[in-house]
């Protein structure tokens, strides 16, 4: 990993945590008291005038989204049974490999039924969005680890949107940073490091 490279990530990392320091800033309109969320006076009858009522938001849904509800309800079994093979497989095979499981609570949360803007079926679909992409982030992380541990190899061909351990990986074609830096990769995942490990540094010890 040359310099320039190593600079932009370095770059990335410390701009998505100054914009979520600023994006916190600007959320503060409640407090969290253990599981509970506490809004202001004002707030909470602010919220109480614009829920929208049962009945109201029935007879304002499109067909469509009526006709769709039980495909996307339906999921929730598909859902359930991944979410389990997830979990056994982590609890597994992670601790085969004397890596860090990851906690499922730090990307499976629900605290959208605190609002009282929402009526209960806007509830119900807020926890079920909740659940179903907070899953699917758990699971990538699952499969980050793996690919970190067995192939941290980039790709010849650009990839949407990768999960951030695939920016330390080993270059497309790279054999001897691959051989030389793959025990690395590992002990890195172990000890929980990022950056996960940097090649060069690798190398060198090795030489």
């Amino acid at each position: 990993m040359n310099d320039k490279i190593r600079k932009i990530i370095f770059q990335i990392e410390s701009l998505k945590q100054e914009l979520e320091s600023v994006l916190n800033e600007q959320d503060l309109l409640y407090r969290v008291e253990g599981t509970r969320i506490e809004f202001e006076e004002k707030f909470k009858q602010t919220h109480q005038l614009l829920r929208e009522g049962l009945f109201q938001w029935f007879k304002s849904s499109k067909p469509r989204n009526v006709l769709s509800a039980p495909i996307i309800y339906s999921m929730i079994v598909p859902m359930v049974v991944f979410d389990l093979a997830i979990t056994l497989y982590q609890h597994t095979c992670f601790r085969l490999y004397q890596i860090p499981r990851v906690n499922r609570g730090d990307y499976l949360v629900f605290d959208r039924h605190h609002l009282a803007y929402l009526n209960l079926m806007q509830k119900i679909n807020c926890v079920y969005c909740s659940y179903g992409n907070g899953l699917l982030s758990y699971a990538r992380e699952v499969s980050a680890r793996t690919e970190q541990y067995w192939c941290p190899i980039k790709h010849a061909r650009k990839i949407v949107d990768p999960h951030e351990r695939y920016l330390y990986f080993t270059a497309f074609g790279d054999a001897e940073a691959f051989q030389s830096g793959k025990l690395a990769f590992r002990e890195a995942l172990r000890k929980g490091d990022i950056p996960i490990v940097d090649i060069d540094d690798v190398s060198d010890r090795n030489e």
